[in-house]
């Protein structure tokens, strides 16, 4: 397949109009039909919205892949209390580079989805829950809040429906731990980010003990699209259980990084086809099909369906569709060793076998990536992996264990390397991949 040919492969629908000079702004959206799908759902009743969305095929584009009609449809009714509608974009798993240049470069399609959403969960207030860090993007998605209440699309009866939506966006202070929808619950509050225990699920008790519907930013922007084209379009892309458009983040050692929105079900090797393939002169020899917190892949898994199932079958997870691509220069010990620090330092630690598991984990890794350890601490680390895993009180443990597990799986020897070789035998100058990261840690464990 040529890259030509590849390209035809692609479904701009969120990413439509990124190139334009003022694609963040109202008039730019409303001429590529936006809002339009608001005022068809304002036309029908709730729970015909909910189903309609429920119809679709609709997944969730924050990790899980929870059908998005699903989860709105578990918001119990007539119970006399107010419902509320959280946006997720808290974006923080490593290589997941998409709701941000979303919210950036499109942020009407957002608030559309949210007042879509909020008719159909019968809810009044939303709230989006933004990293803190990204500033730029704070101050583009507050200017669109203000075009949308302006123009009557937000506030006392939108476009005379009789519906009251206000929008709340707030920034995070930068906690990995408030990607998690409790602790991002919790943090919105004003306590400190850690996970609930459930049940009960937020759906019954979530912000202010009220019902609550958390959603990812892609999942809520792809909501008018399918309101104003139809379900059945959606549905003719991606794959019959995972059906619909999305954003692939491409990163890492490849020619041409950044979003490609694709079908569901497109795979590495298509994408990579498309974007020049990996650096010149060098292979693919691992990669992550959702980000760090998923089991790595290797070459042998190039033309896997980038879906939810057929990643799955792998042996992996879709998530958040972060492909982060490491070629043959890569050690792939420090890439997981850098991972895990990472994971040790986002613990929230609430629960003994992350926040104990993972300390460990960084002591071990560190050891084995410098040729300090013994054969007996490769069993180590899967026993200690394998004590986190699935017995966390969320799913960052899961995320710090999988790492361990799939990189073991696929590059024992490397691991056996490190340790009969007494270090490294990769040389840092060669990979671009953390190089002076990993050179000054060489050098204070000589």
């Amino acid at each position: 397949m040529t890259a030509e040919s590849a390209e035809k492969l692609l479904t701009p629908v969120l990413s439509a109009f990124w190139d334009d000079p003022t694609s963040w702004t109202l008039d730019t959206y409303r001429a590529h039909e936006g809002y339009e799908g608001l005022r068809k759902a304002l036309a029908m009743k709730p729970d015909d919205v909910i189903a309609y969305v429920k119809e679709s095929g609709l997944r969730g584009r924050g990790g899980a892949g929870f059908p998005t009609g699903m989860k709105w449809q578990f918001i119990p009714q007539g119970d006399g209390k107010p419902h509320y509608l959280v946006v997720n974009a808290d974006e923080s798993e490593p290589g997941t580079c998409k709701d941000i240049p979303l919210l950036f470069a499109n942020p009407h399609a957002l608030i559309e989805g949210i007042v879509i959403a909020c008719h159909a969960i019968r809810s009044n207030h939303a709230f989006i829950y933004l990293r803190g860090e990204v500033v730029p993007v704070l101050r583009r998605l507050h200017a669109a809040v203000r075009e949308a209440y302006e123009a009557g699309y937000l506030g006392k009866d939108v476009l005379g429906s009789g519906l009251d939506v206000d929008i709340t966006v707030h920034a995070g202070a930068g906690a990995y731990i408030c990607g998690e929808e409790t602790a991002l619950l919790d943090s919105l509050e004003g306590r400190r980010g850690q996970p609930r225990l459930r049940p009960p699920f937020p759906a019954v008790a979530g912000l202010y003990a009220c019902p609550t519907v958390v959603n990812n930013v892609e999942s809520i922007a792809s909501v008018p699209a399918i309101m104003n084209r139809g379900k059945e379009w959606f549905r003719t892309m991606g794959s019959e259980k995972s059906p619909g458009f999305t954003l692939y983040s491409l990163s890492g050692h490849v020619a041409g990084p950044g979003q490609y929105e694709a079908p569901l079900g497109i795979t590495l090797r298509q994408l990579l086809e498309m974007s020049g393939g990996m650096r010149p002169g060098h292979r693919l020899k691992f990669w992550t099909p959702g980000g760090s917190s998923t089991p790595l892949l290797t070459d042998e898994h190039l033309d896997v369906p980038l879906d939810y199932e057929g990643v799955g079958a792998a042996g992996s997870m879709l998530g958040t569709k972060a492909l982060q691509c490491f070629d043959e220069t890569t050690c792939v010990v420090r890439a997981v060793t850098r991972w895990t620090e990472f994971y040790a330092h986002e613990s929230c630690g609430k629960c003994t076998p992350c926040r104990e598991g993972t300390y460990w984990l960084v002591q071990l890794m560190r050891d084995i990536e410098a040729g300090k350890a013994a054969m007996s601490d490769l069993d180590k680390i899967a026993d200690i992996a394998d004590n986190i895993n699935g017995k966390a009180f969320c799913a960052l443990g899961d995320g710090a264990a999988s790492p361990i597990f799939s990189s073991l799986k696929y590059f024992r020897e490397e691991y056996e390397q490190h340790v009969t070789g007494r270090g490294c035998p990769f040389d840092p100058a060669k990979s671009t991949l953390w190089a002076d990261d990993r050179t000054a840690h060489l050098e204070v464990n000589a």
